[in-house]
């Protein structure tokens, strides 16, 4: 994670690297054009043994999201810090959920794509295809839609459906990712999207003639994908690039 080297001095370091991670992955989806006006939300774990967390503020654009704009809550929707910004209810519920139920999901992200949702609405998911989609479909999960996410209920639903895996299809909603880090929740959805987008455009086309992947490769990328690599390279080499591109760009989002 990166970090200013003269935060605010109310909120710790850590805290801080957090909030400049998460700030950053706001606008990264901006500018990639995932974000959905100010709906979708993503999230990150504060270190520490209180399970509070930060989402963005419900009346921001993700192009104007700064570190110190986000809203601390603790599990339960209660703000921690003095910020009297709204939380999106949806967002509350899917995201306090996953961190609840899983420690090493400390970055949530959670987009409502065309191109993601359309795959999501598709009866088989993911196609192996592509090398993508390979590497973005081992770990998926699915969970069935339920409506608006406003009811509590449904975080047992997710979680359970959830599972152990990185990378979810909310069906007919959109898509889903965590992370040990916010590096690795955002490299993870960016391959998610990327594989999505390719296969709506490889199905415009037509399913016939569509080319079968050899026989026990996507089972080959799948040890390719779970050797701890991906992460190794979301954290040392694509966020850091990431970072530098967003700094030459509009360096805000750490303020």
């Amino acid at each position: 994670m990166t970090s200013e080297p003269y935060p605010p001095h109310n909120i710790p370091a850590d805290e801080w690297a957090v909030r400049v991670d998460l700030a950053a992955a706001y606008r990264l989806v901006a500018l990639w054009g995932w974000d959905d006006l100010i709906f979708t939300h993503l999230s990150a774990k504060i270190p520490g043994p209180d399970h509070h967390f930060l989402i963005n503020p419900y009346n921001r654009m993700f192009e104007e999201i700064t570190a110190s704009s986000l809203v601390k809550i603790d599990p339960h929707g209660a703000p921690v810090d003095t910020s009297n910004a709204p939380v999106n209810a949806a967002g509350f519920t899917i995201h306090s959920a996953v961190h609840m139920a899983r420690e090493d999901a400390k970055a949530v992200l959670h987009l409502h794509t065309p191109y993601g949702q359309a795959v999501s609405a598709m009866a088989e998911g993911l196609l192996p295809h592509t090398q993508t989609a390979m590497i973005a479909g081992h770990d998926i999960a699915f969970h069935e839609y339920e409506g608006v996410a406003t009811d509590l209920d449904e975080r047992e639903r997710l979680v359970a459906d959830l599972g152990d895996k990185s990378v979810m299809l909310l069906r007919n909603h959109g898509t889903l990712t965590v992370g040990e880090t916010v590096a690795q929740a955002f490299v993870r959805m960016y391959f998610l999207e990327r594989a999505c987008e390719t296969q709506v455009h490889m199905l415009a086309a037509g399913r016939t003639g569509l080319h079968e992947p050899p026989q026990g490769v996507a089972e080959k990328v799948k040890g390719q994908s779970r050797s701890g690599a991906m992460e190794m390279v979301s954290d040392r080499f694509a966020w850091p690039a990431l970072l530098r591109k967003l700094d030459r760009l509009d360096p805000s989002y750490k303020t």
